[in-house]
């Protein structure tokens, strides 16, 4: 007995005939698809298709073969499948991380960048915070990032963009009916920012209220945006964070731009200097595409 046996009658007991079969699934002649099920019923030793003017029919002997037959041909196919995958190259991972809200922006540009390796790799995204990105640079887990420059973590970054501070406050906040914001009014609110482990945040934010002339105590130091929004929806305080929270805030919160020059917050890509990727490397050596010929990424240590 051999697998085209089992192909044809699982054919034929699909088809009802011997000569749609023959024709229209297994392209060959209605004689030879005849003879080939004689051997078939000859190898079993039982007949399986019960021949009438009317086409064929399954016997009880063939019914109780057919699922059999099935599973058989089933498993065939997927033994050659494995074999095959296990013969084809695997593709290398290259592993992307965003800062939660940054990948709306950034990863159609960063695939465009990649498009001609993507069949040849398996990009793998992830989303995180900036701190816990820069983490995962350095302990390999991911490949590249975009994130802000933390320091205290052995790591190159190319900046690629600046973005500026907004203000968060609850929808029904009495600022709200304000085009932008003073710095001024910001005194005598409950006031949220970066926490300690929120480090470029932290300090982007405490240089701008300096050079702004307004001594505000921090009340609430969060270490990423979904703190902040849930803080300033639960206390119906006023936070400071980058133009990206936009992209998540719900209902109950909104945004308002600083009145005159806003402070500004690097995105950079991020990666381990012992990284050696030939795609990092490909990637980083086309970081003008992703930023626009106008307007080069700058590199930082």
């Amino acid at each position: 007995m051999e697998l085209r046996h089992l192909r044809y009658f699982v054919a034929v007991a699909e088809a009802g005939n011997l000569t749609t079969a023959a024709k229209r699934r297994l392209h060959t002649s209605q004689p030879s698809l005849s003879r080939q099920i004689r051997d078939l019923e000859y190898e079993v030793g039982a007949e399986l298709l019960s021949r009438s003017v009317r086409g064929v029919e399954l016997t009880a002997a063939g019914r109780a073969f057919l699922d059999h037959a099935r599973l058989a041909l089933m498993q065939v196919d997927a033994a050659v499948e494995a074999a095959r995958t296990e013969a084809r190259p695997a593709k290398k991972t290259f592993a992307i991380g965003f800062q939660t809200g940054q990948e709306m922006d950034w990863l159609p540009r960063v695939m465009a960048v990649l498009r001609d390796e993507l069949k040849n790799i398996e990009v793998a995204i992830s989303s995180d915070y900036s701190p816990d990105l820069a983490d995962a640079l350095a302990r390999g887990r991911l490949d590249l990032a975009f994130l802000r420059a933390e320091p205290g973590y052995d790591l190159g970054y190319h900046v690629v963009d600046r973005e500026p501070l907004i203000v968060l406050m609850p929808s029904d906040h009495r600022l709200v009916a304000k085009q932008a914001i003073h710095p001024r009014e910001l005194v005598g609110q409950i006031f949220i920012g970066g926490s300690k482990k929120a480090t470029v945040l932290r300090a982007v934010t405490e240089a701008y209220l300096r050079r702004a002339g307004v001594d505000i105590k921090l009340d609430h130091g969060v270490d990423n945006l979904a703190m902040a929004m849930s803080l300033v929806s639960s206390t119906r305080g006023l936070a400071l964070m980058p133009a990206y929270a936009k992209n998540l805030l719900p209902a109950s919160v909104v945004s308002r731009p600083l009145e005159g020059e806003a402070p500004m917050i690097d995105v950079a890509v991020g990666y381990s200097k012992s990284n050696t990727s030939p795609i990092l490397k490909l990637f980083l050596s086309r970081l003008d595409e992703l930023v626009g010929p106008n307007k080069p990424a700058s590199r930082q240590a």
